[in-house]
């Protein structure tokens, strides 16, 4: 395991990890809201890395990046894009597969938006968001997270504790080995609740960004996640027609912490996939 500090957008500091084979081709890990590089352990700790160079971060204001409080870093995309495009650079990632699981869904498609898909061989969206307005409150984001927003942006401590719990149990349609739940609860206490509340205060609109793609896409989301509902699939798979879909019964918004022996087995034939057309094209 390598460390890296790079130096994303607006200068803030990002931490980052890689494992596996270096020189190889590459998949880079982002994760969600309020989470950090820890959730993608069994990918990082499984066979991928013996055939591929495996690249987690933690966002802006997550883990161990930088995590100032002021609104402002979290609510402009081309933040996030610039971070995204920082690590890309500056660990010389060559055309890497992008993994995406809830939140990073809007993260990748700032990347998408501001920098275009040319660097990229292909992206993984993971139980992923794309739309965030008024209109996707029940429709597309479900119970899972809304129920438990307001006591995750409060800077009550018992409020936020007993939120960031139930928020956690949602997360997922089975229950977690109790050492993963844990430390899943102090991954999550880790980001402070004014940073979980700046990164909602956009409003999000990709469809135009997902129609233009062009590179191949997949979309894998548990069929009981009640966080990011199927509907938001769905959407996906309408605006980018020519994506693939993996999608996991008896399975909630953590496809890959509740079957990572069949998410890592997909991932893995989806990067040679994709790697492999890229070199082609």
């Amino acid at each position: 395991m390598r460390i890296h500090t790079v130096t994303g957008g607006a200068g803030l500091r990002l931490h980052v990890r890689e494992w596996g084979k270096e020189g190889a081709a590459t998949i880079f890990f982002i994760h969600g809201w309020s989470q950090n590089h820890l959730c993608w352990k069994n990918q990082y700790e499984s066979a991928l890395g013996d055939n591929f160079r495996l690249v987690a971060m933690d966002l802006r204001g997550h883990g161990m990046s930088d995590a100032p409080l002021d609104a402002a870093h979290y609510t402009e995309r081309q933040l996030w894009a610039d971070d995204i495009a920082a690590v890309i650079d500056q660990l010389n990632l060559a055309s890497p597969v992008l993994v995406g699981w809830s939140y990073a869904g809007y993260i990748i498609c700032d990347y998408l938006r501001a920098h275009g898909s040319g660097r990229l061989a292909g992206i993984t969206f993971v139980g992923a968001a794309t739309t965030m307005n008024k209109a996707a409150l029940g429709t597309l984001i479900g119970p899972g997270f809304l129920d438990h927003v307001r006591g995750a942006t409060s800077d009550d401590l018992p409020s936020n504790i007993e939120a960031i719990r139930n928020f956690m149990r949602a997360c997922t349609y089975s229950k977690l080995p109790s050492e993963l739940f844990e430390t899943a609860i102090c991954w999550n206490m880790a980001v402070p609740a004014k940073i979980r509340a700046a990164l909602l205060a956009r409003e999000i609109d990709s469809d135009d960004v997902l129609a233009e793609l062009a590179i191949p896409v997949l979309m894998t989301q548990g069929q009981e996640d009640t966080v990011i509902l199927p509907a938001m699939g769905r959407h996906i798979l309408t605006c980018c027609p020519k994506a693939t879909a993996s999608w996991y019964s008896a399975t909630g918004h953590a496809p890959f912490l509740e079957n990572p022996s069949r998410f890592n087995e997909e991932l893995n034939q989806f990067a040679r996939d994709a790697v492999s057309l890229c070199s082609d094209a």
